[in-house]
């Protein structure tokens, strides 16, 4: 059967029903449509004068108090970047309480839990890394590893190897990958998982190659150490 051809006419008539149902609809949902577009005026509106107003500000004034600690935390001095850098400055655990919701406060999380691992402190460096929120997959990476060694050094092997599969897992990149595959071969070869260890260290070498890399070059090392290059 031939496709009948729509009129020039019943085009017409067909624009204005539709016309007259926009019409139809706008007159009865006015109000409505209204304060829908109202609230989402209003909470844009809203969300911009929160950053401009209150996070710009409190991030310019947290990356300031934050200069101390770390001039601190650069001189190894980790103690003192946690709770007293001097100067009359707040530390990094003040800081990160102080300003939370801001980068820096964000940050200063992450320098807490450094601090914390390299004093001992491996309670207070997990509780503090997982309060950090990598804004990256490397720092992702870099935060699950540091968690993996507080872990480690607690004697809490499981989780740790958790933590380090994440952190080799969690970025492309070939460097901090790569260090993270062999730190976990490492820690596989330590607990006698050789066959484990070799997987590890056999994935540092296909996925990432890179003779460049000294962690690259020593996996062989490492394989044929614990016999799959015999």
């Amino acid at each position: 059967m031939a496709k009948r051809k729509v009129s020039q006419t019943e085009t017409v008539i067909a624009e204005e029903v539709s016309a007259v149902s926009v019409q139809s609809l706008w007159e009865k949902y006015q109000n409505v449509i209204l304060y829908v577009l109202g609230g989402i005026l209003v909470v844009v509106l809203g969300w911009w004068l929160y950053n401009k107003l209150i996070v710009e500000p409190r991030q310019t004034e947290a990356v300031a108090a934050m200069w101390q600690a770390e001039q601190q935390f650069g001189r190894d001095s980790f103690q003192l970047a946690l709770e007293n850098p001097g100067g009359g400055f707040d530390g990094f655990l003040a800081i990160a309480d102080k300003f939370g919701g801001t980068p820096a406060g964000n940050l200063a999380n992450y320098y807490a839990g450094i601090c914390y691992l390299n004093t001992g402190n491996f309670d207070g460096a997990i509780e503090q890394l997982k309060d950090y929120s990598p804004k990256t997959d490397d720092m992702a990476a870099v935060r699950n590893g540091c968690i993996g060694d507080a872990y480690a050094e607690k004697q809490d092997f499981s989780t740790a190897e958790g933590y380090y599969k994440k952190a080799a897992n969690a970025t492309k990149n070939e460097l901090i990958a790569g260090y993270y595959l062999k730190k976990l071969g490492m820690f596989y070869e330590f607990q006698n998982k050789k066959e484990d260890a070799i997987k590890a260290f056999d994935r540092l070498r296909t996925d990432f190659p890179n003779p460049a890399s000294t962690d690259w070059r020593e996996v062989e090392k490492y394989i044929y150490k614990l016999g799959a290059g015999k």
